[in-house]
């Protein structure tokens, strides 16, 4: 009998085992494929590591301009590709070794859900006083014809590609898509994006996306509000914002509209778990409607951020401990590492708005920063925009894009999460010279 049955080691499932393993837990840890779940060896981290190198690549063929003079730059694939393996390779076993000092059982194999406390895998059936669900998602496929095509792809197989290709048409423009989209089109690759609302990544403020796709390095031509109604061949076919049928050819597809929970063939149903096409259903301290099961991550639809899959992780195991705790979503930083790239956390001035706020917003440019400006040079694109509620002074958001964005914004999550007052936050004394100190300068406009 074991105190805590993990389904799934990504990074919801894995921190949540080594964090309870350190705690006291027995813990049995079930993995169907690798540990670290897609975040580690299909998402995040892949991703990353191709963003470096073509960071590298651009700064190679801009240092003149800093001083430093380069040979012919060129970029080879198949290093860039055997270095993420390295990469995903380290991690992996640095998960094992965090397990193994944890004492966590980890167990490879398909998870089947038989009711609270009892989990099947390969026909035997492992018993624990509570089950935590943490099985991810997957990328979604809609139904267009042609997408069953080898030159189609998801953000899972684009991982694997041993050769540039001279095009690529990327049908969404999310959080994936632009990530993608920058690495490609910064290599030299021509590419195109098709999105069908009138402007990327739903959540980012809408001002700022526009100066974004300006900003972009590399050459990325947007279609917005615009929809694919067929892949023929190498042909992406799509109705324009005035419902003219165009045509793009590329040399390969990207499918990133977004993703779904993985629900399927687990038990789910006949075990009664509460869920639909969105997700499992929980309540903000992760408790399904079944006594002493837990989900977590994107198999709940609330967060699809591996970051809020461990803090999910984090208030079930206190939960199950009987700490209080609970997630909350009105801090939660996300970030897109493209070239520039984009981060924010808490609300946009017209999400303020729409949830009641009276909102008042200041915008200033990363070159305020003499970080910033040494680094980047006076053509580096950058902003800040922050959010306050104009009848409380508390801040409400923070976004922006440039350089270091990423690295900078958890602080934003800290403030919103405090309730903290523009005039609370002009009272901290921030490093300089950083980039992050923009943030506070942008207070001094209001």
């Amino acid at each position: 009998m074991f105190d805590l049955i993990i389904i799934g080691a990504g990074p919801g499932g894995y921190e949540m085992a080594e964090r309870a393993g350190h705690r006291g837990q027995n813990v049995l840890l079930i993995e169907k494929a690798d540990l670290g779940g897609v975040c580690l060896n299909h998402g995040c981290i892949p991703t990353k590591t191709l963003l470096n190198s073509a960071k590298h690549y651009v700064h190679a063929k801009e240092a003149s301009a800093f001083g430093v003079t380069t040979g012919e730059v060129s970029i080879d694939l198949k290093k860039v590709m055997a270095w993420k393996q390295e990469v995903i390779q380290t991690l992996r076993a640095g998960i094992a070794g965090l397990m193994k000092k944890s004492k966590v059982t980890v167990l490879k194999g398909e998870a089947k859900f038989i009711g609270p406390g009892k989990v099947e895998v390969d026909g035997e059936v492992h018993e624990g006083k509570n089950v935590v669900i943490a099985t991810g998602g997957s990328p979604f496929v809609p139904p267009i014809p042609g997408a069953d095509q080898e030159h189609v792809m998801t953000s899972k197989e684009i991982l694997n590609l041993e050769e540039l290709p001279k095009s690529l048409v990327v049908i969404g423009g999310g959080v994936i898509g632009i990530e993608f989209a920058s690495f490609f089109s910064s290599l030299g690759v021509k590419v195109d994006i098709i999105e069908m609302l009138d402007e990327i990544i739903p959540f980012m403020d809408r001002g700022q996306a526009k100066r974004f796709r300006a900003a972009l390095r590399g050459k990325v031509d947007f279609n917005l509000g615009c929809k694919v109604t067929s892949i023929d061949g190498n042909d992406v076919k799509y109705t324009d914002q005035k419902g003219a049928e165009q045509s793009i050819h590329a040399d390969i597809v990207l499918m990133s509209v977004g993703r779904v929970p993985n629900l399927g063939n687990m038990g789910f149903e006949e075990a009664r778990l509460d869920f639909d096409r969105k997700g499992i259903k929980t309540d903000d301290q992760m408790r399904t409607n079944l006594p002493n099961v837990y989900a977590i991550g994107d198999v709940t639809g609330k967060s699809q951020l591996a970051h809020s899959a461990t803090r999910m992780g984090e208030v079930a195991l206190n939960t199950i401990l009987g700490k209080a705790d609970r997630f909350r979503t009105n801090a939660i930083p996300w970030a897109v590492y493209s070239m520039p790239e984009i981060a924010g956390c808490g609300l946009t001035e017209k999400q303020a708005k729409e949830a009641g706020f009276n909102p008042e917003s200041a915008t200033l440019p990363l070159m305020m920063s003499g970080r910033f400006l040494a680094e980047n040079g006076k053509k580096g694109p950058g902003q800040v925009t922050v959010v306050k509620d104009a009848n409380t002074d508390v801040l409400l958001g923070v976004h922006m894009f440039g350089g270091y964005s990423s690295e900078i914004i958890w602080g934003v999550a800290a403030m919103i999460e405090a309730e903290l007052r523009i005039q609370d936050i002009q009272e901290i004394v921030f490093p300089h010279p950083t980039v992050g100190e923009v943030i506070r300068s942008t207070m001094f406009s209001f």
